[in-house]
């Protein structure tokens, strides 16, 4: 079972009082995957909020370079224990917009989209708190891939020399 105090050991949940997050708890549920398993793919339905209990997941987009050609997998960002991923489940249309994959066994904490939303439409309060962490965590992935893009640049600038 999940409670609050589990939930407050997430970075994504600092600054949530406690009587938000044994709310969320109450929605919360225990899931598993293989090593090697995919969770999702980018443009899936955004079936859950995930908070990663142990393992490490690498979320991953697709650059299809041509016709005939399989497509290349660039890995976007590394998830690991204490980190949360899936926010495409509280931000409309609620599409995975990147694709998920296990590096190792993974346990996560999964926040059901359709009730966490519906609990937020009835709780402003942790509604707005929530869509802060949301925003802080699209903030650091579009970091990251901005780091990504500039070396893959930078490389790409050094080789044609």
């Amino acid at each position: 079972m999940i409670t609050g105090s589990i939930l407050k050991d997430f970075a994504f949940f600092q600054g949530f009082n406690d009587s938000h997050l044994e709310k969320v708890a109450a929605i919360a549920v225990e899931e598993s995957y293989e090593a090697g398993g995919s969770m999702y793919q980018k443009g899936d339905p955004a079936r859950s909020l995930f908070l990663v209990r142990e393992g490490k997941i690498i979320l991953v987009m697709e650059n299809y370079m041509g016709l005939h050609k399989a497509p290349m997998q660039i890995t976007v960002d590394v998830v690991t224990r204490g980190e949360s991923m899936g926010w495409s489940a509280l931000v409309d249309p609620y599409i995975y917009t990147l694709g998920a994959r296990c590096i190792d066994r993974v346990e996560v904490i999964a926040l059901d989209a359709v009730k966490l939303r519906a609990l937020l439409n009835r709780d402003s309060r942790l509604g707005y708190k929530m869509m802060q962490a949301t925003a802080k965590v699209i903030a650091g992935r579009l970091n990251h891939t901005r780091i990504i893009l500039i070396g893959e640049r930078g490389l790409s600038h050094l080789t044609e020399y």
